[in-house]
Parts: C-alpha cells; sequence; structure tokens
C-alpha cells in the first residue's frame, strides 16, 4: 500500500493539474464545488516556495473548444502566477506524466514525492495520482485542493451524480490504494520543517 511509504517532505513537489481558464466558458462552472478552492491552491503553492521545494503546474490541451492551444482561453487562471524556475508543462493526456517530461523533471529534482492538487477531483487528478503511484511516488492528494462538477449519466441526463459523491468516490477509491488523503493545513504543517532548515542555513 503505497500512501504508507515514508518519503519526507524535503523529496516532494507540488504538482498544481489543469488550473486552466479553459472551464470558465462552461455552463457547469457556476456548479462546481468547493470555493475556497483559489485561497487552499494559493496556500499550498506559497508553503511550497517558503520551504524552496518545486512547484509544477500542467495544462491540458485537446480539440474541445477552449482547449485547444490557440484558444484565448488556454492559460493558467490568473491567480496563479508561476515563477521563472516553476515549470508550466502542457498534456494531452487524463494524467501528467505519460504525455509530458515531468517523470524526468523530478528525476532531476530528486522528488520521490508528489502533492496533488488541481480540476477535476475524479478526472485528471484522481488518475495523476494512480499513475504517480503506479510509478513509484509516495502521493498525497489534497482533496479541498481540488475541484469538480456534477455529472450527467450518460444514457440519462435526467440523473446526475452530485459533487458530494463524486468526492467521497475518489477518496474511498485512492485512500489506502494509491495516495494518502491530506489537507492544506497537514501539509503546511509539515512544511514547516524545511522552511525553518532554509532559514537557518
Amino acid at each position: 500500500m503505497l500512501y504508507n511509504k515514508q518519503v519526507p517532505i524535503e523529496q516532494s513537489a507540488l504538482l498544481v493539474i489543469d488550473v486552466q481558464d479553459s472551464f470558465k466558458p462552461l455552463p457547469r462552472w457556476s456548479r462546481r464545488n468547493n470555493p475556497e478552492f483559489e485561497k487552499n491552491v494559493a496556500r499550498l503553492v506559497d508553503a511550497y516556495r517558503s520551504a524552496g521545494l518545486p512547484v509544477f503546474y500542467v495544462l491540458h490541451s485537446d480539440e474541445d473548444p477552449g482547449w485547444e492551444k490557440t484558444s484565448p482561453y488556454y492559460k493558467l487562471m490568473s491567480f496563479l502566477s508561476p515563477r521563472p524556475d516553476e515549470p508550466v508543462l502542457e498534456k494531452t493526456t487524463r494524467n501528467a506524466f505519460t504525455s509530458t517530461n515531468l517523470p524526468e523533471l523530478l528525476l532531476e529534482k530528486g522528488v520521490r514525492r508528489v502533492v496533488i492538487t488541481g480540476i477535476q477531483t475524479e478526472q485528471c487528478c484522481e488518475t495523476s495520482a494512480r499513475v504517480a503511484a503506479d510509478l513509484g511516488y509516495a502521493v498525497d492528494f489534497v482533496t479541498e485542493g481540488t475541484l469538480t462538477f456534477p455529472i450527467a449519466h450518460a444514457d440519462d441526463p435526467t440523473k446526475e451524480l452530485g459533487t458530494d459523491a463524486i468526492v467521497e468516490r475518489t477518496e474511498y477509491a485512492l485512500r489506502g490504494r494509491f495516495a494518502r488523503i491530506r489537507t492544506v493545513a497537514d501539509l503546511e504543517k509539515e512544511l514547516q520543517g524545511p522552511k525553518s532548515l532554509a532559514q537557518a542555513g
């Protein structure tokens, strides 16, 4: 069970997955869950920067309107401002690993543990967590640093799965198999160690 793998926070990186304007023109944007999403992701970015640990951003592209690389919506949301040493990667798969050079970059930085945040909880975030675990990384899944939307039934659009059920299912599927479910406060507290070391040095 990989979530029990003990990897120090100093060997971790923060992944911010698909937090892009491509979602905003869609009708479902008004039905998003987690109104604290932006604040929670920003807190984690600040905590990782303060600890001197890596942050990676990932953008998703495909042929759907708003997701093409030529679209004006194909950009990070405005509350995110990557620093020059924080890569912005482009993916075409549901996970952040197999269509990018993220594994190489993590290897270069000695990263053995990844912290998953982004959009959507049960799609690109969960898929990235599963692939990361299979690749041998310890995985922290910060549910409150993700968001999602209700999902209509493919055969009966009058039925849908609500966001509470989606989040519960994702946590049930990941916990104890692919990841540890963490909070922003959990990681902020853990990151105080590296921050203190950096200040002492």
